[in-house]
């Protein structure tokens, strides 16, 4: 656990450097995400595994993990679909990888292929249409090669989630058929065991309760850091925390 919590600093850190050299930044949104892109590939995933990330302003520690790995996906705002490179799915106009997903870990069942299919949305995503369009298909046909992690971080661009439409996602989730465990997402313990747990005949939802800009005590919480790249003394401040 250490060693995966020093991972999700490092990680935090090439995040901000990355960033502000594009000047474009999801920060907020970046960090929340950090410990569970951390417990996907470097713990849970397999060779045979696909990730799409459905929040794909969000971006930036995906490529960078993606490059550890050793491939060369193309550094851009959303991620462009690049099968090459482990990119599966065109994303940024949010709602569209769990569809998409599902899609895929449909085919798989039919065709009888092993791999798991890890979908990471947002909270305010859940707001979307397609993702209560999805989820019957999904329960209809079983798929429990199919895991859809919410990082569930409170906030969306301008506002707090629940001001824009108050859902309790773990029961309204339930109530469609899927198996539905609620943890902190920035334990790698409770990540992890709940990504290895079985769903038999159950799409999987995962509810990580996470901190917008974790890692960074201004950013922490404020929607402000939703879209924004730190001015000189911000950035001297928020290297301060994060070496």
């Amino acid at each position: 656990m250490k060693t995966l919590e020093e991972k999700a600093k490092e990680l935090r850190l090439k995040t901000l450097e990355l960033s502000v050299k594009k000047g474009d930044a999801h920060l907020g949104g970046c960090f929340s995400e950090i410990e569970i892109l951390v417990s996907l590939y470097n713990v849970i995933m397999k060779e045979e595994d696909k990730f799409i990330l459905s929040k794909g302003h969000a971006s930036h520690p995906l490529y960078l993990l993606l490059e550890e790995k050793g491939y060369s996906p193309k550094i851009c705002a959303h991620p462009e679909i690049d099968l090459n490179n482990k990119v599966y799915c065109t994303t940024g106009s949010l709602g569209h990888g769990l569809p998409i997903g599902a899609g895929m870990a449909l085919a798989r069942k039919f065709k009888k292929q092993k791999g798991e299919i890890y979908v990471l949305m947002g909270d305010g995503e859940c707001q979307e249409g397609t993702t209560w369009e999805t989820l019957p298909l999904a329960v209809k046909y079983e798929l429990d090669n199919l895991t859809i992690i919410v990082d569930k971080n409170k906030l969306q661009a301008l506002e707090e989630t629940d001001n824009v439409s108050k859902m309790n996602l773990r029961r309204i989730f339930t109530s469609f058929g899927c198996y539905t465990l609620e943890v902190n997402g920035h334990s790698f313990q409770e990540l992890i065991t709940s990504l290895k747990e079985k769903n038999y005949g159950q799409p999987k939802i995962i509810i990580a309760n996470t901190i917008k800009g974790k890692g960074i005590k201004f950013m922490e919480n404020n929607s402000a850091w939703h879209a924004r790249v730190p001015n000189d003394e911000e950035l001297k401040n928020a290297y301060k925390e994060l070496r």
